[in-house]
């Protein structure tokens, strides 16, 4: 049956919901404050991480956390005034270390992106899709043996996973997926299988002419509450207020604040990241690079280069420190001798993050006709898809594919 479905937030999350439930037959209007992919969904680097199973919360990462106040500018950082804040987000973090719900997350975050993936292949075909796909594979690169052999539990462990790798022993090996990579990288392993967008704004803006297309509206509104009325959902913005049957919540970052107005606490935090994009033939970029070890990756954006990552858990009001994107362009100077750093756009967007890096797909403690599709990290872009189909099964009231119970609102 049809149903009027407002869905808050028109990034890629909140444009693959509305872009599957209008192919459902669904009215769907996408509402959003700054427009499509107007914030972190326009910047990222691109990738369909379907390999990255590893959560942040790893045993023994809270080991590294003095290092990373005393280190402002690292891989994983936060800001000493945004410290206390966040405290019990690194409680929750901390607990979501242990061994024994480090192995759940890992089990939960395979079945994702397992589901993702084949998702991902129904949404190119779905919206004639395939000339903004780049299937190029991933390099993740090592300098030395030590960091090497480091790794090689977490390849084991992507092999139990059904993930296809090839593991790299020589810069020889490495130059020929990859030339021009400076030589202190004497060890690689690349996944095949790993898939990029040509640009992950132009992306999701043609997913959201195919809303657009299907009779779905976009409308810029900021949304400031939700409520219930009846059997209806109540939303509050700053023109007066409107009702639907069903609202999904995925605001991204500013989640978690609507969230609050119907009564639910969600522990969302905000992972800062940082990159520069470069013009076209600023270097051949033949794969994806991900520098593990330094926190950043290189990717291929429009023939141009967007060199960025890292962590910093500074939250939404924090002025951008962009001495981060800075560090990272000079580093992959470093990395790749050949790259032209001239004409770089900088950057930096708000992951919404998760303690446990699983993110929340399910109803609303508070009432069934509200979403929530939240706290996806830094891998948004490469479950959306999946998240599309499984809110689809929500609202639908179809049993899902993989179990939700991991990604339940309620587990907090």
């Amino acid at each position: 049956m049809s149903q009027d479905i407002v869905v808050i937030g028109a990034g890629i999350i909140g444009i693959s919901i509305a872009a599957e439930l209008v192919q459902q037959g669904h009215r769907v209007r996408v509402l959003d404050r700054s427009g499509v992919a107007a914030e972190t969904s326009k910047g990222n680097a691109g990738a369909f991480a379907f390999t990255d199973v590893m959560p942040l919360a790893t045993p023994g990462i809270m080991r590294k956390a003095p290092k990373w106040l005393l280190d402002p500018l690292g891989p994983l950082s936060i800001p000493p005034r945004y410290a206390l804040k966040i405290a019990p987000w690194m409680l929750r973090f901390w607990r979501a270390s242990w061994r024994d719900r480090f192995e759940t997350s890992v089990a939960a975050q395979s079945a994702l992106m397992d589901l993702s993936r084949s998702a991902l292949e129904r949404q190119i075909a779905t919206h004639g899709a395939e000339h903004l796909i780049q299937r190029d594979g991933q390099l993740q690169l090592f300098e030395g043996e030590t960091q090497f052999r480091d790794s090689l539990p977490g390849w084991e462990l992507r092999g139990q996973y059904g993930i296809k790798y090839d593991l790299l022993r020589s810069p020889e090996e490495i130059a020929e997926i990859q030339p021009g990579l400076d030589r202190r990288f004497t060890h690689a392993g690349f996944t095949p299988d790993w898939i990029n967008t040509t640009d992950p704004q132009i992306w999701t803006e043609h997913l959201a002419q195919s809303v657009v297309n299907a009779g779905g509206e976009i409308v810029d509104c900021d949304i400031q509450s939700i409520s219930t009325v009846g059997d209806r959902v109540q939303l509050t913005h700053d023109g007066g207020s409107l009702t639907a049957d069903k609202v999904i919540v995925a605001a991204g970052a500013w989640s978690h604040h609507l969230a609050r107005t119907l009564g639910d606490r969600i522990p969302l935090e905000t992972e800062r990241g940082y990159n520069t994009t470069l013009p076209a033939g600023a270097f051949d970029v033949r794969t994806h690079l991900t520098f593990g070890a330094h926190g950043f990756v290189v990717s291929r954006i429009n023939g141009g280069v967007r060199v960025g990552g890292a962590v910093e858990l500074g939250g939404l009001k924090l002025p951008p420190n962009y001495r981060r994107a800075k560090i990272l362009l000079e580093k992959a100077k470093r990395f790749l001798p050949g790259l032209d750093t001239a004409g770089g756009r900088q950057w930096m967007g708000y992951r919404p993050s998760i303690p446990d890096t699983l993110p929340v797909i399910s109803r609303s403690p508070k009432s069934d006709n509200v979403i929530y599709a939240l706290g996806h990290g830094h891998l948004g872009l490469t479950q959306s898809a999946a998240t599309a189909e499984l809110v689809r099964d929500l609202i639908n009231k179809n049993s899902s594919p993989i179990s939700l119970d991991p990604y339940r609102a309620s587990r907090f």
